[in-house]
């Protein structure tokens, strides 16, 4: 079949979480594709779907593709790291076989598909054999401190963005080198997240967000936040605006 026959790969920001805040490209997508793909945990319809349900239309074929593994493994062990590039083989073929079909299949990704996005690795697996566009979302830092009202950055400031999941010390580092942070893959790590801060003296002006922009979303300073795990949806936010009036 030619590459002319074959379907078109679409790989569609969703947004942080408010439905409001999805594209008209990402809108627009959605109304021309065969197939749409979402991540999602068993059981669960997925966070994607959840916030684009409006917009699919009726006929549409739905792809849920369910996570083997998420949170109750480690990233760098063996029992998660095979699974899960098994797991993304197993979905580009999927996909693929729809693809050479010749239907265009969108693929959902929370906040930017190609920022710590799942869909960055179908896109790897898939770009270089199809016609692969990729329309960027809102992401989930910018959505919570737009949600906040918390100015991060300006002028001169550097902005670091740094996964919970480091070690403490490379986590104290790298806040000790910057002026202002976003810190995402908060979960379980907040202690050590709290510590970090707590170490170079930024912890009384950062701020915890969670599930932003959603209708249950809520902010508070991290300082006053208790010790229990993050859900999925949170991340923490460091101000470097230090001359603000």
């Amino acid at each position: 079949m030619t590459a002319a026959a074959k379907g078109r790969l679409t790989g569609v920001g969703t947004g942080p979480g408010d439905p409001e805040l999805l594209t008209l490209k990402a809108v627009r997508a959605l109304s021309e594709a065969d197939v749409v793909a979402f991540f999602c945990k068993k059981g669960s319809a997925g966070n994607g779907r959840t916030i684009v349900a409006a917009h699919i239309r009726p006929g549409t074929v739905e792809l849920p593709l369910v996570y083997p593994v998420t949170v109750e493994t480690h990233k760098d062990e063996a029992d998660y790291r095979g699974p899960i590039a098994d797991f993304f083989d197993r979905s580009a073929r999927e996909i693929a076989a729809y693809l050479d079909q010749g239907r265009n299949v969108a693929v959902l990704s929370e906040g930017d598909p190609l920022f710590y996005g799942s869909y960055m690795h179908l896109h790897v697996r898939l770009a270089p054999h199809y016609e692969a566009e990729v329309i960027a979302g809102v992401t989930a830092m910018s959505g919570c401190w737009s949600m906040a009202g918390l100015p991060l950055v300006q002028g001169d400031d550097i902005l670091s963005v740094l996964p919970g999941t480091l070690s403490e010390e490379k986590l104290t580092e790298r806040l000790s080198d910057t002026d202002g942070a976003v810190i995402m893959k908060v979960g379980r790590n907040l202690p050590k997240i709290r510590r970090a801060l707590q170490a170079v003296g930024k912890l009384s002006e950062a701020l915890y967000v969670e599930r932003g922009t959603m209708s249950n979303g809520s902010a508070q300073r991290l300082a006053d936040r208790d010790e229990s795990p993050a859900p999925y949806f949170s991340l923490v936010l460091v101000p470097g605006w230090k001359a603000r009036p």
